[in-house]
Order: C-alpha cells, then sequence, then structure tokens
C-alpha cells in the first residue's frame, strides 16, 4: 500500500465535505412473531481461537458473548504459541461456555500440516486424548479429528480419498478407545463439497464410523448467498442415505472484512440461527481476541456489542423476511419472542436505508393493545476501537391494530447494526439517549501530499472479501511528507465539547499526528500502534466548537516541525460525537441476565457495564425491599468488601457505591445475601473523575532494580522512561506510600511485541506475564497481551489483594520475560458506599 516519498503528490478530492445524503430509501423486513422457527439455538457466534491465554480476552468479555462452541489447538500442540483447549478450558466452562471442540491436527508446528504419515499422527493423537479422559468434563470436548482434508494430506481426492477413509477409520476408532463417549465433527472440508460427504457418509455409515456431528467451512464471498442451499441439500443427502439427522457446525466462516463490523456478522448470525446450527468464525489475526471483536483485552469494539445482544436472546425465534434473502451485503435479520418474559427481539443490519419493521402475529395476550419500543444502535468501531453501551438511537409507544405494527429504524450506516425490543407499555413511554453524531470519511476531505487508496472495489471478490474492513471502501494513505494532511469541513449544532473519533491505521508503531482547527494547532495525537495499515483502532480525544461549521485538519507537522515517520498513518474517517456532560450510562436491570420481578435470598442478576477509562464509577441502584435485606456486589467474579447495600426494613430504597472499574467491560453481579426479597430498577453508572485522587501511580524508574532489569527511554512512556528486561532475574519494587492492606485494582502501563514468526498469515503473538508479590503476602499473576510495539504503551488493569500495611511489591516473572513497564497504579477497589432510604 505504500509508495515512495518522491513519488507522491497532491490528490484532492471532490468536496471537502461528507457527500450530502440522498433522500434514503426505505427497505422492510417482515417479521411474524406468529410463526415459530424453533427453540433459539445461540451456536452462531462461537471462534476458531477466539481464547488466547488464560485472560487474553477477559472472562467478562467471554461471558457476555455468550458463546456456545469454539475451536482451539490441540493441547501442547506446536501449531500457534497459544490457544491450548485444554489450558482454557476450566476459564471457558467457568465463563458459560457448552462445548470445546479441539483441532487434533494442530499438534503439527507447520501449515499446512506436514505429513509424516497417519502412524505419526496416531501417536501424537494418543497423549492428547488421554489427556481429555483425565477429566471428569471429557464429555464436553468435540474431537475435530481432520481439518480441510481436502487441501491437506489428500487433496488428490480421485485417489487418496480411499486413503483417506482407511486413515480416518483408524482415527476416529482411536479416539472412541480411549474416549467411548467422545463426540467427533467431520468431514471438515474447505467448503461444502456435496460429492465428496456423500461418499464420505456412505462409507462411515457401513463402516460404523458416523461422526456425531457433520461440519464444513464457509469461507467464500459467496456463502452469504449459498449457504442454505448447501444446508437443505446436506440434510436432503442424509435422507437418502438414511442417517439419522447429524449436529452440524461450520467449524469456519466469514471473511476478514466481516468479523468486527456489526451489519456484515448480521448476516452470517442470522443464516445460521435460522438452520439451528452452530459456527465458529475463522482465525485471520491473532489467538484470543475473540476472532477480531476483543478491543485489547478486556475492551468490546462494535461488533462484540452484537454477538453480546445475540447471547442475551432467549425464547424461540420466528419467521423473518428480509427484502433480498441469501444477497450479501442487504438487509438481513433475526427475531426472537420470548412470551414468559412478555418481550420480542429483533436483530438487524446491513443497509444504510432506513428500515420499516413490519411486525404482525402480536399477541394480544403477551403485549396488550399498545407495546413500547426502543431501538439501539451498535456501530462499527474498528478491530481494534473500543466501543461503549449502544445508545438508544429511537424509541416510541406504538398502537397495535389487529396484531400489527411497524417500527421505524433510522438508517444512514451501513456497517451498524441495530436490536430493536418490544415490551408491552408500561409507566412513561421509553425515551432515546443517544447524542448528536456524525462522520466523516478521510477520502472525501481536501487530501494533500497523500493518497487515497481504494481497499474494496465492491466486485465481491475472494480478494476483497480478504481485505480488512474500511469505512466507505477507500482510506488515504503514503502521508509521508512534512506537508501531507487530511482537512474535512464539519458541521455542528450547538457550542461545546465535542469527541472527535479518528479511525486510522499504523504499521506496528507509535502513530503521532498534529491536530487543527480552523487551522489552529490543537494538539499533537499519539495513536496506539495497531497490527497494520488497515487493522483499523480509533483514538478518541476532546475537541471545543462553537455551533457552525469548522475545519478539521490533521496533519503530518506541527508548530514543532515534522513529527516524523509515526506520522505516517492511513486515516480511515473521522466521528463526532457531542459530550453532555461526565461519562453517564443507565443499565436497566429488567433486561439484565437472571433478572425477575423480585429477587429471592441467594438469587442474583447479572449485567455488563463498559467503561471509556480505568478510574473511578459510581454505581448507583434503586432497589425496594420486603424487610431487612443486603445486596452484593461482585464485579468480574469478585466479591466486593465494603460495598454491600443494606436495607433495614421495607421500602424504596437507595444505594451508591464508588468502585474502580478497568477501562472495558465488567462483569456486574447484584446478588441477594439477605433472607427476604427484594426488586432491583436500574444501575446508573457515572464517571467521578475526582475520586482517581484516591489511586497511588508510581513511576517504573523510581523503584529498586534487580538482576538484569534496566532503565530505558521512550519517547512514548510517561517521563521519557520506563523498565524493561523484566522477568527470568530481572525485577522491580515499587514503594507502597499510601497503599494500606485490602482490595485494589492494579493499573500497568506496559509494552511488549512477542510473537513467533513463520505462519503464512495469522500472526502468532504471544502474550507475557507480570507477577506482582506482597512481602508477606502472596504472588499474583497478570496475563499482559502482545500490543504491537516494544515501547508504545497500553493500560492493563487486574485484581490485587493487598494483606499486610507495608510490605514491599515486586513485580517480576520468575519463568520467563515479562512486559516493558511504565509506571504502576494502585487504586483502592471501593472508596465510597452509602444507603438512603426513598419511601
Amino acid at each position: 500500500m505504500r509508495v515512495p516519498a518522491c513519488a507522491v503528490v497532491a490528490v484532492l478530492a471532490l468536496s471537502t465535505l461528507s457527500s450530502p445524503a440522498a433522500v434514503a430509501a426505505t427497505e422492510t423486513l417482515r417479521v411474524d412473531l406468529a410463526s415459530s422457527t424453533g427453540a433459539f439455538r445461540g451456536g452462531a457466534t462461537g471462534m476458531l481461537y477466539g481464547l488466547g491465554d488464560e485472560g487474553v480476552p477477559s472472562q467478562d468479555l467471554i461471558a457476555g458473548m455468550r458463546p456456545r462452541s469454539i475451536s482451539q489447538k490441540a493441547p501442547d500442540g506446536d501449531q500457534h504459541p497459544n490457544g491450548d483447549a485444554l489450558k482454557l478450558a476450566d476459564g471457558y466452562f467457568a465463563a458459560g461456555g457448552t462445548e470445546m471442540h479441539i483441532y487434533a491436527q494442530d499438534v503439527y508446528s507447520k501449515w499446512p500440516y506436514e505429513d509424516l504419515g497417519i502412524d505419526d499422527y496416531a501417536a501424537k493423537l494418543r497423549p492428547q486424548l488421554e489427556k481429555v479422559a483425565q477429566r471428569p468434563d471429557r464429555d464436553k470436548f468435540v474431537w475435530t479429528i481432520f481439518n480441510e482434508p481436502d487441501g491437506i494430506w489428500y487433496s488428490d481426492w480421485a485417489n487418496k480419498k480411499q486413503k483417506f477413509f482407511a486413515d480416518w477409520t483408524r482415527i476416529y476408532r482411536l479416539v472412541k478407545s480411549v474416549l467411548p463417549n467422545a463426540r467427533i465433527a467431520g468431514i471438515g472440508e474447505t467448503r461444502y463439497r456435496a460429492d465428496h460427504l456423500r461418499e464420505f457418509l456412505t462409507y462411515a455409515k457401513a463402516n460404523n464410523v458416523l461422526p456425531e456431528l457433520t461440519s464444513w467451512h464457509e469461507l467464500g464471498p459467496d456463502s452469504l448467498a449459498n449457504y442454505r442451499k448447501n444446508y437443505a441439500e446436506y440434510r436432503e443427502m442424509e435422507k437418502q442415505l438414511g442417517i439419522s439427522p447429524r449436529e452440524i457446525v461450520i467449524n469456519e466462516y466469514t471473511n476478514k472484512r466481516d468479523t468486527s463490523v456489526p451489519s456484515q456478522m448480521v448476516q452470517w448470525i442470522t443464516m445460521l440461527e435460522d438452520t439451528k446450527v452452530d459456527g465458529h468464525m475463522a482465525f485471520w489475526s491473532m489467538a484470543g481476541n475473540l476472532s477480531d471483536h476483543a478491543v485489547r483485552a478486556n475492551r468490546a469494539n462494535g461488533g462484540w456489542w452484537l454477538t453480546k445482544w445475540y447471547g442475551d436472546l432467549s425464547g424461540n425465534t420466528v419467521k423473518v423476511t428480509p427484502p433480498q434473502p441469501n444477497v450479501r451485503d442487504t438487509l438481513q435479520g433475526m427475531a426472537t419472542l420470548n412470551r414468559s418474559a412478555a418481550k420480542a427481539t429483533v436483530l438487524l443490519g446491513g443497509t444504510a436505508n432506513d428500515v420499516n419493521v413490519a411486525l404482525t402475529g402480536i399477541d394480544r395476550k403477551v403485549f396488550g393493545d399498545q407495546v413500547d419500543v426502543r431501538i439501539s444502535k451498535t456501530s462499527w468501531s474498528g478491530y481494534e476501537g473500543d466501543a461503549g453501551q449502544p445508545p438508544v438511537v429511537a424509541a416510541s409507544r406504538i398502537r397495535v391494530a389487529n396484531g400489527a405494527a411497524t417500527v421505524k429504524v433510522p438508517g444512514g450506516d451501513q456497517l451498524a447494526a441495530y436490536q430493536v425490543i418490544i415490551t408491552p407499555a408500561s409507566g412513561a413511554a421509553p425515551v432515546a439517549n443517544a447524542p448528536w453524531q456524525a462522520s466523516y470519511e478521510a477520502e472525501n476531505g481536501t487530501v494533500e501530499n497523500a493518497r487515497v487508496y481504494v481497499q474494496d472495489d465492491g466486485s465481491g471478490s475472494w480478494d476483497m472479501a480478504m481485505r480488512y474492513t474500511t469505512s466507505g471502501r477507500k482510506d488515504v494513505g503514503s502521508m509521508n511528507r512534512p506537508d501531507s494532511r487530511v482537512t474535512v469541513n464539519v458541521t455542528v449544532p450547538r457550542t461545546g465539547t465535542y469527541k472527535l473519533g479518528v479511525f486510522y491505521g499504523t504499521n506496528a508503531v507509535v502513530g503521532q499526528q498534529a491536530l487543527y482547527v480552523d487551522d489552529a494547532h490543537v494538539r499533537n495525537l499519539t495513536l496506539p500502534a495497531t497490527l497494520g495499515w488497515t487493522y483499523r483502532g480509533r483514538y478518541d480525544t476532546p475537541v471545543q466548537l462553537t455551533a457552525g461549521t469548522h475545519r478539521i485538519s490533521l496533519r503530518t507537522s506541527g508548530p514543532g516541525g515534522y513529527l516524523g515517520g509515526s506520522s505516517d498513518i492511513t486515516l480511515d474517517r473521522v466521528d463526532l460525537t457531542e459530550v453532555t456532560g461526565p461519562e453517564r450510562t443507565v443499565y436497566p436491570l429488567s433486561e439484565a441476565r437472571g433478572s425477575s420481578a423480585m429477587l429471592r435470598a441467594g438469587e442474583s442478576v447479572t449485567t455488563y457495564v463498559s467503561a471509556a477509562e480505568d478510574g473511578y464509577y459510581r454505581l448507583d441502584t434503586t432497589l425496594t425491599a420486603t424487610g431487612r435485606s443486603t445486596l452484593g456486589l461482585t464485579l468480574s467474579g469478585r466479591r466486593v468488601t465494603g460495598a454491600d447495600l443494606t436495607t433495614t426494613c421495607a421500602g424504596a430504597w437507595s444505594g451508591s457505591t464508588t468502585v474502580h472499574l478497568k477501562a472495558g467491560i465488567t462483569e456486574v453481579k447484584l446478588s441477594n445475601e439477605g433472607r427476604t426479597p427484594l426488586a432491583t430498577g436500574t444501575l446508573t453508572v457515572t464517571r467521578d473523575a475526582a475520586a482517581d485522587r484516591n489511586a497511588v501511580r508510581v513511576e517504573a524508574e523510581a523503584g529498586q532494580l534487580a538482576g538484569g532489569a534496566t532503565i530505558a527511554s521512550s519517547p512514548w512512556a510517561s517521563g521519557g522512561s520506563y523498565v524493561g528486561y523484566l522477568g527470568n532475574n530481572g525485577t522491580l519494587t515499587v514503594p507502597r506510600t499510601g497503599v494500606g492492606a485490602g482490595q485494589y485494582n492494579l493499573t500497568v502501563s506496559y509494552a511488549q511485541a512477542d510473537k513467533n514468526t513463520g505462519h503464512p498469515y495469522n500472526t502468532d503473538i504471544i502474550n507475557r506475564s507480570l507477577v506482582a508479590t506482597e512481602a508477606g503476602g502472596k504472588a499474583t499473576a497478570a496475563r499482559y497481551r502482545h500490543n504491537y510495539t516494544w515501547d508504545g504503551f497500553w493500560l492493563e488493569t487486574s485484581p490485587l489483594d493487598l494483606v499486610t500495611q507495608s510490605g514491599a511489591v515486586t513485580f517480576g516473572n520468575p519463568g520467563a520475560w515479562g512486559p516493558n513497564v511504565d509506571w504502576v497504579q494502585f487504586a483502592p477497589l471501593v472508596v465510597a458506599n452509602k444507603v438512603t432510604r426513598r419511601s
């Protein structure tokens, strides 16, 4: 994508403004709530190598996403440096996972797998089986014993199919000899091949080696058009061969352009849920990022929120008719009806047009004569750009006539997905809470001494499908001259603060751009490294704007001159979002997991809250008690002391607790720890920046170094220095002034870019660990995800419980290298707590 600086000439786009929106057409998505299509399965958002190491990604992200089944590496396999099924199984099952599939051939180190003969494979497989056999949950594992045999080892099908059948039989029987109840998936080819499947199933039935699950991959850009035909043909094949219906797992699906993109993922999720099969998103980038839905280790992008919405569904799916079934990049959707909860939910996406959701079959006994409708929108935030709780962009109370009603969904965003929730009308009518927002494509601005690149020509070819998504299909690159710049004209409705979101990419280095507004320098932006030029991150920064039109410019030179090679980034898009006050989000607990009208003793309700940054937040809760009771708080599976809300008698109460939250997603569980029932209303999470003074930060270079640890310099480090070579015998001991015993969140500013090399397309990142050891206390390890560069720093927050008042805390890693460390911070988990009676 890059061109030499001497070859770059000024390029002017057609307009300095985003193209004026044409009068939007309106499309109709028909939803028949009276036509059930079966129980909701929830298996469409599995992943291949979605998990990397314990803590990467966080348990909160896994549990919130709620995958039913996933595929991971063979125990002790060499194919990738992480993703080991047995090392990850306990955490995955604890987060709610049902099945873990094992890619048994990933015991091999090379891709394609080296062919050392079936004897060698059998010898490598037996230890895997024996390790799983020792587990009490052994039956939760599914065995993919051959991966893409049509492309690996048996590609000459005409001459090698009999060998494959013989090898399949041998390996199948080996698995069953060690694990008699094991379930096996196959044939597992690169794509749906009806002729291969028919021959294989015929042989397998005759020889009593039928897989319990039928599998194949749907990876081509035409899969969105052809999958349902393939599925129907396969089901008919089963009937013709006299084979009982198998469970189906599409154990690799999606293209690079799909993962992280809400509208694209709607297309895939819908077709897999419609056919009640499980699907595992492909492994295109790196292990441990939920197939491009996790930002860093604990943050969510816009695509994650769609998978979370999907994981929240319950009841039965119902018939949904899109305008163009089985046509890629068009409006698609799915819907569920939970009669006992009196709730219908529609997920949709794939168009920039307005959408009418035409509801029919609305049961008056369930919903009454009026319904409340809330429409939330999850926007694409890039692959490495975090997104908060999706806002409600429209809300209304609608009258039902003859079992029908029409819900109007606002359009304008081709990459977004929408959640429509329909409930019986109750209380005050619902209202929208989305702030004003606008987007501006970089390539539609004034581009000077840089170049516009086409990243997607719209052809739908395999080459286009295997590129990461770019907003508007174009970006601006080759910003490698002192006078390179992109300027867009923006118009804002009111004077105030706006969040400027810059969609960008770097080539695994820290980026830098000078931000100008109306030709006045505002600040230089330091952009965290991304995987590559087109692996989008999003950087947010506040700007003050007066009502009206302004010129926002991103430049490679600031008042101090040329910013250098770090300014050579790609620019994709800029967003402006109005800021109306401190970060504040309301979570209706009636929609949380485990919600009920009344929590009995021992019951709990779980929701997933988002925080834009590491810091203190006030959690405000409304509850109604029937007597003396206690509402307990658990954050990310950690029971919080000093945060209980205790009511002394019956009545309505308000509770407020100020806690330190990590940036990204936190699982919040509120549990009735008392003896009498109580009801919860809402949970409001508000940023309390003033409370940040309770945290104690220590620069790493101010600590005591031992072993091989050294101080090094970096322009991106706080104070210009950091500590490297931690781990093995290198340690850092920090003072504990003002840090007594108690529950803390430990935040570390770190960098590490360790990885294996040589895989043809996966980035084999290595996640390093850092161990905090308290003198007189215990050692607590935390994982630090690869962050693309050795001296560009990310923040990672993890739990730390200190038991002494002043025992020194030493950071290191006795058995391996740790990350570079810029600074560490100790934040008391709870700094305020109160309960107030309202009535």
